[in-house]
């Protein structure tokens, strides 16, 4: 059942002759993960700006929590955390005593401050380092503080923009995880702006892909991926021990299966394309014919993917009207394998 926090209606953003973000209409729902994914310039930041009322759209609206952004800001503001891509804090304060000059200036009550800073701290993984200076902290631990730092006013809906940018691989899984966990235990609303492609599906319930300030298309894993790829949807890859027969009575019985459209048998492997995922089935089917089964392996389509057809698309439909995506494409790729 749809229960959204965020409604963003026809939003439109332009400098001059350019659309930063072009009619965007989107609708996320409370509790839910929603990565907002595109190359740098695409105009996630722009539409971020724009939910938080600190620049007006020159049209359409953009509601957080029930409330305009544009004409209630403040309300807007006290609803929703926000953590840009680089946090800065005092160097001389302990971890601990930015997080409660946070509190203050937020106007938590002075005797409530101490307990709940460190509780935040805690819930961050940052409980046994809140007493060290911010200057002692790398990169990825500036990060934890960061997100403690919007959570400590117990917001509704948090936005990340490019939270894990210049984070190891190592801290990134586990920023990534803490997030899913918070978002899991305290109902929180997150909208995570991001362009690595691998982050964005490790954390989020729903994506939606954001190109030259138009929303391509938004939904989660598996809608994206059986809309691009129809048929091909669910890839089942099968070995046996020994060489398979291209034809018989084990063939017959699999191409019998209604949602079954494509075999082909190389050897000892058989790949299935399917409609649906029915492995089990197929799996028991071979069993039952007395083959000796070695190894089974579904293909699927990840966001890599996804994201790349989609470019692919877009990009003919813009040559179609004399005009070239290309530029996005290779900008966005360049930076993800730089």
């Amino acid at each position: 059942m749809e229960n959204p926090i965020i409604e963003l209606e026809g939003l439109t953003k332009c400098y001059g002759s350019v659309k930063a973000v072009d009619n965007l209409s989107l609708k996320i729902n409370r509790g839910e993960i929603f990565g907002l994914l595109g190359p740098n310039g695409a105009g996630k930041t722009t539409t971020i700006l724009m939910m938080l009322g600190l620049t007006e759209p020159s049209a359409g609206i953009a509601r957080v929590c029930g409330v305009d952004a544009s004409s209630n800001p403040i309300v807007v503001k006290r609803k929703l955390g926000y953590m840009p891509d680089s946090m800065g804090f005092y160097d001389d304060m302990t971890a601990l005593e930015n997080l409660m000059y946070i509190g203050r200036l937020n106007s938590i009550a002075e005797h409530e401050i101490a307990s709940r800073a460190q509780k935040t701290m805690e819930m961050v993984g940052l409980g046994e380092e809140m007493h060290k200076k911010t200057s002692a902290y790398s990169r990825g631990m500036k990060q934890r503080l960061g997100l403690a730092d919007v959570l400590i006013r117990e917001p509704e809906v948090i936005i990340l923009d490019e939270p894990t940018l210049g984070i190891d691989p190592s801290g990134i899984k586990e920023f990534l995880l803490l997030i899913r966990r918070l978002s899991s235990q305290q109902g929180l609303t997150v909208l995570l702006s991001s362009h690595h492609l691998h982050q964005v599906q490790q954390v989020c319930d729903r994506v939606g892909i954001f190109v030259s300030g138009k929303l391509l298309v938004e939904g989660n894993m598996e809608t994206l991926s059986r809309n691009l790829f129809g048929e091909e949807s669910y890839v089942l890859q099968i070995t046996f021990r020994e060489p398979l027969p291209a034809s018989g009575e084990h063939m017959k019985a699999l191409m019998a299966l209604e949602v079954v459209k494509q075999i082909t048998v190389d050897k000892n492997v058989v790949e299935a394309s399917c409609s649906e995922d029915i492995t089990p089935d197929i799996v028991r089917l071979f069993v039952q014919q007395g083959f000796n089964i070695t190894g089974v392996r579904k293909k699927e389509f990840g966001l890599d993917e996804i994201y790349h057809r989609y470019f692919e698309n877009n990009q003919k439909n813009h040559i179609s009207n004399g005009k070239s995506a290309g530029l996005f494409q290779r900008s966005f790729f360049k930076r993800n394998n730089a």
